[in-house]
């Protein structure tokens, strides 16, 4: 009998994810990457765990940066923002209604790469060192030096894909900061206008 030599195993690339409209992710990320954005910091106050024991630690504030957020109407004025399912800000805009956006200056983007990182240290220890005073409606940090800031109380969540966009009426719209430009993120970089 023959000693044959095994056929060599086949080596198989693995081909991009495509869905059912045959676009890939990497494609979609690709495409929208050339898309500018502008950067928000999206926070909230996580309340008390137990609000009837004055023992109890207090809540904690919570923070994302966020590149999907827009103006959705002027009247009644309501905004939109883009949470990736399961994310924290995503659950806990689940249970608490109320929460606060400041669009960032040019200058702010070591806060947003902060809130931004994966696998990140505790919102606390993000807070500790970046100004802020709390909203008047919301509670939620409002960042010093941003351009703008809103509070927002939840009017609509609706499910999109593996988001969730949530539709908050304003309350409050102040523009602390008129110095600098806007943060932008463009091509998977943030980046200044000019």
């Amino acid at each position: 009998m023959l000693n044959t030599p095994a056929a060599p195993a086949a080596i198989t690339v693995p081909t991009p994810a495509r869905h059912a409209e045959g676009v890939s992710n990497d494609e979609f990320r690709a495409a929208l990457s050339r898309l500018a954005a502008g950067v928000v910091l999206v926070t909230a106050r996580e309340a008390s765990l137990d609000p009837d024991d004055p023992g109890a630690p207090v809540g904690e504030d919570v923070g994302m940066t966020a590149t999907a957020f827009l103006s959705v109407s002027l009247d009644p004025p309501m905004v939109l923002v883009s949470l990736r399912n399961g994310s924290r800000m995503d659950d806990l805009l689940d249970e608490q209604p109320m929460w606060a956006v400041s669009v960032l200056s040019e200058s702010q983007r070591h806060i947003a790469g902060r809130f931004a990182m994966k696998g990140r240290v505790s919102d606390r220890l993000l807070f500790a060192d970046i100004p802020y005073q709390r909203g008047e409606h919301s509670g939620a940090p409002l960042v010093g030096g941003a351009l703008a800031t809103l509070e927002c109380r939840t009017e609509q969540r609706v499910p999109a894909g593996d988001h969730t966009l949530v539709i908050g009426r304003v309350l409050t719209a102040r523009v602390p900061s008129a110095e600098g430009g806007p943060l932008t993120y463009f091509r998977g970089r943030y980046r200044q206008l000019g």
